[in-house]
């Protein structure tokens, strides 16, 4: 496979991923509200904060309320991964290796991307916000199945499976550090109903309520972090995602061996082992940032590493740093 198509249709699902993300992100908090009291910027930050993009977003508009963030994370063509930038970036990818996708993928994309191009959509999402995010969400999902039943399970699928899972892992652990890390207003409110809220709309932000009821009692971070980080079986889990990677990339070289083949297979490798050796309470005592910002750096490095290996990507020694802000959002 050329080097340009693998490329074109990693970062196709890569930037569908991402758009699905930051809708269900927004979703997550407008549900919030319902719950509990508003206060100016307190929930629509931590909304931006999960994307990496803050400076951005304060050069730009002037105060964290519901119409500008929405405005920035879906319709804001200068910020490169508003929902709108991303799904004409995946839809520009598309085009250039229609020969590569099945035509139903195409159609779908392209009609997804006009749908949300079209000058009512910014009145849409800000009169009916539940509804419009719901319907990108559905509209990601649609087009997952598609590339599931309409197209041939070879290189190309899993290149596309590759992107999908390693953005998804990314975005699962931001929100985790959002959390953790910076979304409480003080440590007087831990492990009271307003936290206990809190957590509950973490596990909505990667649909994963349901399944985490399902094998604990009782909504705590511990349980939380480790559902969400290392429980192989859930499709948005860190561990689960990172595990599906790795089996898609030992399809694409060929692996008959535990040995890597390349840089790509050893990054990939060495995350998962990561993931398998590592327990919750391990990453507890270590900080739970500290261990998901060294997880996202990782990440970025198998990022570069397929990047060089299979689509003749030359980096520099800022490309980590040029790449961790890429994939913001």
């Amino acid at each position: 496979m050329l080097s340009r198509v693998a490329n074109s249709i990693y970062w196709m699902c890569r930037y569908i991923e991402r758009a699905e993300n930051v809708a269900r992100f927004i979703s997550v908090n407008l549900n919030l509200f319902l719950d509990i009291p508003s206060e100016k910027g307190k929930h629509w930050e931590p909304v931006v904060m999960t994307t990496g993009d803050q400076a951005l977003f304060e050069k730009n508009y002037p105060d964290y309320d519901k119409e500008q963030v929405i405005r920035f994370l879906t319709f804001d063509r200068s910020y490169p991964n508003a929902i709108l930038t991303c799904l004409a970036a995946a839809r520009e990818n598309a085009r250039t290796i229609r020969e590569i996708i099945s035509s139903e993928m195409w159609e779908h994309l392209n009609n997804f991307y006009l749908e949300l191009a079209d000058k009512g959509s910014p009145d849409f999402a800000l009169t009916d916000p539940h509804r419009f995010f719901k319907i990108i969400q559905m509209r990601s999902h649609l087009f997952t199945g598609l590339m599931d039943c309409t197209m041939s399970h070879g290189e190309a699928w899993n290149f596309a499976r590759i992107g999908m899972m390693l953005e998804r892992a990314d975005k699962t652990s931001r929100i985790l550090d959002v959390k953790y890390f910076m979304l409480l207003p003080n440590a007087d409110m831990v492990n009271t109903p307003f936290d206990n809220i809190q957590w509950s709309a973490v596990l909505k932000s990667a649909s994963a309520l349901e399944m985490f009821r399902k094998q604990y009692h009782q909504v705590t971070p511990r349980n939380v972090a480790e559902f969400l980080i290392f429980d192989d079986a859930f499709p948005r889990s860190i561990s689960h995602c990172v595990s599906k990677a790795k089996i898609c990339l030992g399809r694409i070289n060929g692996s008959s061996s535990s040995l890597p083949h390349n840089a790509a297979e050893k990054q990939l490798g060495r995350l998962e082992a990561d993931l398998t050796y590592t327990d919750i309470d391990e990453v507890i005592d270590q900080g739970m940032h500290e261990y998901l910002d060294s997880l996202q750096t990782y990440l970025n490095r198998v990022d570069l590493a397929i990047g060089t290996t299979f689509f003749n990507i030359q980096h520099t020694a800022e490309a980590l740093d040029s790449q961790q802000q890429q994939s913001n959002g």
